[in-house]
């Protein structure tokens, strides 16, 4: 009888992983596990403060590069730094992205008659939408950009990260909203455009994690959940956050050409069946 051998032990030894905010809360996550399956993995982030730490638990097969993903001149320079350590990037995760606060609205709903200094659609500002749009779309088409010109010749893998906010808009973040769903179609055309040099791209949406970003919005000052936290719970079959470990499965399947070969072009909730809840 043949034996029948199951796919899906992934051993990375060898290959270099390049992950974007590896400072932060998932996507230190991301790093971890990637170096866990053997790869030489370069931490990215803005600030050196935020990446030392995951090197440091990480240890030698960790690399931290301060880059300003939203500059592709910053990029470059991090990117033949990596190369001169670890050679050449096999698997890029862009993680970078984020909202700010002054693209975000104080109401849910427009509606006539608000209290006096309510920050509405009507007063959002054209530069906090634009930051938005540099943080989360931009990041992705300049750090692809330039990561995946080393894997033209030999192959790879480009996981995004998108968010549920792509599939259905949250209320108060319309450029954020708006912005992830521009990470998810860049991802379908990057996933088309690159198949020929078998190169695979697809994304990860997230549905609700707490992290350094969000903490605010979800939990108050004395630590009780605030009132938006009971919407997103309602909305979530589980009733429950997502742990930031819950997202490592579908990374590793990802990069697992064994287990993912035949996948790219795809944008997989990991959602506590958020994306499939209707409200009744």
């Amino acid at each position: 009888m043949e034996e029948y051998k199951l796919p899906g032990a992934l051993d990375l030894t060898g290959k270099t992983a390049v992950v974007t905010a590896a400072g932060g809360v998932l996507m230190s996550e991301f790093a971890r596990a990637l170096a866990a399956c053997g790869a030489n993995t370069a931490l990215v982030g803005p600030h050196m403060a935020s990446l030392e730490p995951v090197s440091a638990a990480i240890g030698e097969r960790a690399f931290a590069v301060t880059a300003d993903c939203t500059s592709k001149e910053s990029l470059i320079a991090a990117r033949d730094k990596i190369k001169e350590r670890f050679g050449p990037c096999d698997i890029l995760v862009n993680g970078a992205g984020g909202n700010d606060p002054s693209a975000t609205t104080d109401n849910e709903t427009m509606t006539a008659g608000l209290p006096e200094g309510t920050k509405t659609f009507f007063e959002l500002g054209d530069a906090g939408f634009a930051r938005v749009f540099n943080l989360n779309v931009l990041s992705v088409f300049l750090t692809t950009q330039v990561f995946a010109e080393d894997m033209v010749d030999r192959g790879g893998n480009v996981i995004n990260v998108s968010s549920m906010n792509a599939f259905r808009p949250l209320t108060k973040i319309p450029a954020y909203s708006a912005a992830k769903a521009g990470v998810s179609n860049m991802t379908q055309w990057l996933a088309v455009h690159f198949a020929p040099c078998g190169i695979r791209v697809n994304a990860i949406a997230p549905g609700f994690f707490v992290t350094k970003q969000n903490k605010g919005l979800l939990f108050n000052a004395d630590g009780t959940p605030t009132a938006r936290t009971g919407k997103i719970l309602a909305a979530t079959p589980q009733k429950r956050f997502g742990k930031p470990s819950e997202l490592v499965g579908t990374l590793l399947w990802l990069v697992n050409d064994e287990t993912s070969g035949f996948v790219t072009g795809t944008v997989i909730p990991v959602d506590g069946g958020f994306a499939a809840y209707s409200g009744v």
